[in-house]
């Protein structure tokens, strides 16, 4: 059998080789498009940076570098990040209500989707739409909302702070869970389970062993969204905070900015970048193992998790 290659039109060849015409040779490497995809990652990467460098910064100045030190961090006895109270109990009160958040949308937001996916008829229509619907509504629209809603009707049972703003944060992120998890049954299809049925097993071993594993990586997927979001959410949480130690980090660096703050509100958002970025790598690692076998094709080291 003889190779067969492929070669330019000597007519591009000839185009390139000269020089003229760059713009109509289709070999070129799209310098344009390289230079916008950098210049808009230096954009926004830039300011992030040096906003973390000069959360090191021995003096008071945020703009101009007077040398590194942890001052900022812990060794100012008054207004370091650890211990300042106000700073301090908003940076807990932004892990307490991340992880509550995670731990109530996700699984609600998962037992949702399959509901919705198994369901039929009108009703599976209209809760799709209400999830889709409180996952485009615009933020601030839903705390004025709940503001109203706990200040008025719920008065009596949930007040104004911590439960108001877990309860307003899990409302809206249930979309993401939903969204991703039920993309990801529309991909998987019921082939497996009814295999999985037909071979002896119940519905909830089939479920369990079957269904659940290869949903892991849709699951991880949202659980890093929904802590994300909920770590650097402000609207929602500003609306349904009541004493200041029920106000986040988010809050906090947004009345200190209006101010004249110190390098300890960098401290504060840098805290609040690199508890996502852990949690974004761990998910892409845990993300790659669980995907990894199913590409693979091997189910079985899935069922045994």
């Amino acid at each position: 059998m003889s190779d067969t290659v492929i070669e330019r039109p000597a007519s591009t060849m000839s185009t390139a080789a000269t020089g003229g015409g760059w713009l109509q040779n289709p070999w070129r490497k799209p310098r344009f498009l390289q230079a916008i995809t950098w210049g808009y990652l230096t954009w926004s990467i830039v300011p992030v940076v040096i906003a973390v460098i000069f959360s090191f910064n021995s003096g008071r100045s945020r703009s101009t570098w007077q040398g590194f030190s942890m001052r900022w961090w812990y060794q100012d006895p008054f207004d370091s990040l650890w211990n300042d109270p106000a700073l301090r109990s908003a940076m807990f009160q932004t892990f307490r209500l991340s992880l509550f958040t995670v731990l109530l949308a996700v699984p609600i937001g998962t037992a949702f989707a399959i509901g919705v996916d198994r369901w039929r008829g009108r009703p599976a229509a209209g809760a799709n739409f209400t999830m889709l619907f409180s996952f485009v509504v615009p933020e601030i629209i839903l705390g004025v909302s709940l503001f109203l809603l706990f200040l008025n009707l719920f008065q009596n049972f949930f007040q104004l702070g911590t439960m108001a703003q877990i309860m307003g944060l899990v409302t809206f992120q249930m979309s993401y869970p939903f969204i991703i998890v039920r993309a990801r049954l529309l991909f998987i299809g019921p082939e497996h389970e009814e295999a999985a049925m037909d071979l002896g097993a119940t519905p909830n071993q089939a479920l369990r062993r079957v269904l659940f594993p290869m949903l892991w990586p849709a699951i991880l997927a949202s659980t890093v969204l929904v802590f994300a979001d909920s770590v650097d959410n402000f609207v929602t949480v500003r609306y349904l905070s009541a004493a200041a130690n029920t106000e986040p980090l988010s809050v906090k660096i947004y009345s200190a900015a209006r101010s004249s703050p110190t390098p300890a509100v960098n401290a504060a958002a840098t805290v609040m970048l690199m508890s996502t970025m852990l949690v974004i790598t761990a998910g892409w690692f845990l993300y790659r193992r669980y995907t990894r076998g199913q590409d693979q094709g091997d189910v079985g080291s899935f069922v045994q998790l």
